[in-house]
């Protein structure tokens, strides 16, 4: 018989053992990887689990819960799967996938998990921003009504985009919607705006690219890069957008203005599509899961302008969409176009006539309009957008009819200037009064004897002859946002002695 004294002892130290046992074993929280493809793994037993959680393997690598059934899970693992396989361990880590954000991240090229890709080091997090949210409610929005300026004369005159709003790009292959949004991003120097370029689904060159034009063009002091490029696994692809719009809720909830381009959503419907396959998800039309169109509407109902007591930020977002030979009836471009503020309309024929941006003036919309343009513009703008398309629908009348009377070659003669003066080349956005003073030579006429060639030369030339001898009118006319009398009997005086001399 052992001394009484040591099998108390012996007694407790078991006791202490199952405790410690009970605590290691979370019942409901820990599984096995039953089968894994594409970075897409069906996990059993984790019971517990609740949706968008984080699931760590074995090896340390993390996935995020995105299925959930009665007997198992689907989990999409972040990053490189290739070394889980089938038997490996998992557990659930109570805690929601969530991006690292702070003032740190302006500048920087990261991934959708907030990892550097620049080579820059790591980022220091404030917080933690969860990668889905339900978006603010009506209560706490206000309306839109400051604008963003794109510095393109065609979209500020005609289709304008408000602080908030969400405008969509649409049009096909290389048609030069990428190239409008970069622009809008280069000339948000000093307007008080950050903005997040997501790339979704492209070529590293491409991104690279990209921002190689930011630096060019000093954009990246106000921009942060969110990449997931092709050669990422689809798991990466489908969170890169959300992630995007984390950082953007995070500068807007401290009261300041965002601008989120996503490019392109395309890629990321075929991302999750792909998901959603592995997952064996039942697929509806195009092969696309059921809930595809609350993919997109819940991440661009994110875009909004918050009420003046809660801070008075806003995010606006330009979702990019990529049509096949000018569909705008498939489905994924029918659902975002259902979802957004508002469309602009790439089209090929103009873009390969010259016309660049390549902007069909009948397809685009914007359900914000004038709201989101200075008093000054809708002066000389108002009826430009009718203008043209009138302009137009004359011009293929005229190509069938042999005499026209003196209004309607009036109208085509006007409509052909104005079409070249809106003409701009990539990377040279134009300030909003610069504009103002070159659209309001155009709606009033003052270029009709002008010949078609010159317009180009006369839009340089007058524009560094305001910049010159009038600097102290484009003041103005940018500080009170309006053309009073006095300002308007100034430029009209200016544009006619111009026009003589030129």
């Amino acid at each position: 018989m052992l001394p009484r004294k040591t099998t108390e002892v012996i007694a407790e130290e078991l006791i202490n053992k199952i405790k410690d046992a009970k605590s290691q074993i979370d019942v409901g929280y820990q599984g096995t990887v039953l089968n894994i493809a594409d970075g897409v793994a069906i996990l059993s037993g984790l019971t517990n689990l609740k949706y968008s959680e984080m699931v760590e393997f074995e090896n340390g690598k993390l996935g995020v819960a995105i299925n959930l059934e009665q007997e198992q899970v689907g989990v999409i693992i972040l990053g490189d799967y290739l070394d889980i396989k089938q038997g490996d361990t998992a557990k659930g880590t109570g805690r929601l996938l969530s991006i690292g954000v702070s003032e740190k991240l302006i500048g920087r090229v990261i991934d959708p998990l907030g990892n550097a890709l620049d080579g820059k080091g790591s980022i220091k997090s404030d917080k933690f921003y969860p990668i889905e949210k339900i978006a603010p409610g009506v209560v706490k929005r206000s309306p839109v009504n400051t604008p963003v300026q794109t510095g393109i004369k065609a979209i500020d005159a005609m289709i304008p985009i408000g602080r908030g709003q969400r405008e969509l790009l649409i049009g096909d292959r290389a048609t030069g919607k990428t190239t409008v949004a970069l622009d809008t991003i280069i000339n948000q120097k000093g307007q008080n705006l950050i903005c997040i370029y997501v790339a979704i689904g492209q070529k590293a060159s491409r991104v690279a690219q990209v921002i190689d034009i930011f630096q060019k063009f000093a954009a990246l002091e106000h921009t942060i890069v969110v990449a997931a490029n092709a050669s990422d696994p689809a798991s990466l692809q489908y969170l890169a957008p959300y992630a995007g719009a984390s950082i953007g809720e995070y500068f807007m909830d401290k009261g300041k203005d965002v601008l989120v381009v996503y490019d392109d959503l395309s890629k990321h419907a075929w991302a999750y599509r792909q998901i959603s396959l592995i997952l064996k998800r039942p697929s509806g039309r195009e092969a696309y899961p059921g809930d595809v169109f609350y993919l997109h509407s819940r991440l661009l109902e994110r875009a909004c302008k918050i009420s003046d007591k809660l801070g008075g930020g806003s995010l606006t977002a330009l979702p990019i969409i990529e049509t096949q030979a000018g569909d705008m009836s498939a489905y994924i471009p029918t659902n975002v176009i259902s979802i957004t503020d508002g469309q602009i309309y790439f089209e090929p024929d103009l873009f390969f006539a010259g016309i660049r941006p390549a902007i069909n003036v009948g397809l685009s919309v914007s359900r914000v309009g004038g709201s989101a343009q200075i008093k000054a513009m809708k002066q000389v703008a108002g009826k430009l957008r009718l203008d043209i398309a009138q302009y137009r629908d004359l011009a293929a009348f005229a190509q069938f009819a042999t005499d026209l009377d003196e209004k309607t070659k009036h109208q085509i003669e006007r409509g052909v200037r104005i079409v070249e003066l809106l003409k701009q080349n990539a990377f040279v956005p134009m300030p909003v009064e610069e504009q103002v003073v070159l659209l309001f030579a155009g709606t009033g006429g003052y270029l009709d004897q002008l010949e078609v060639a010159r317009i180009s030369q006369f839009e340089n030339k007058f524009l560094d002859f305001m910049r010159t001898s009038h600097k102290s009118l484009l003041a103005k006319i940018k500080k009170e946002g309006k053309l009073t009398d006095e300002t308007t009997e100034a430029l009209k005086k200016i544009t006619l002695e111009f026009i003589k001399s030129f």
